[in-house]
């Protein structure tokens, strides 16, 4: 049997992206004795529509260091970039050109 394509309707479980975090909007945060660095954060559009977010880093001492998520601080100027980045995002999906 085969399935026709417009018979399909994806189920699209998962909207994200990620945002460089501009030097001058970095910070440090702390976890299990180690200092960190964030520099990236990661946005996700939740089903509700609404954006979760998560910073990620480096060790400050430098070294590699495991992949632990931080909370984004509720710094005005870190929400504007995180809804800037997600307004660009949506953006830059309306504009897809399709498999290349």
């Amino acid at each position: 049997m085969k399935v026709m394509t417009s018979d399909i309707t994806p189920e699209v479980t998962a909207l994200a992206l990620n945002v460089n975090v501009p030097a001058a909007l970095q910070w440090k945060d702390s976890r299990r004795g180690q200092e960190f660095t964030l520099t990236t954060i990661n946005v996700r559009m939740l089903p509700d529509g609404h954006l979760a977010a998560k910073a990620y880093g480096r060790p400050t001492g430098g070294g590699k260091g495991t992949y632990v998520s931080f909370p984004v601080p509720p710094r005005p100027e870190l929400t504007e970039l995180i809804v800037k980045a997600a307004d660009q995002a949506s953006a830059r999906w309306a504009a897809h050109r399709g498999l290349g």
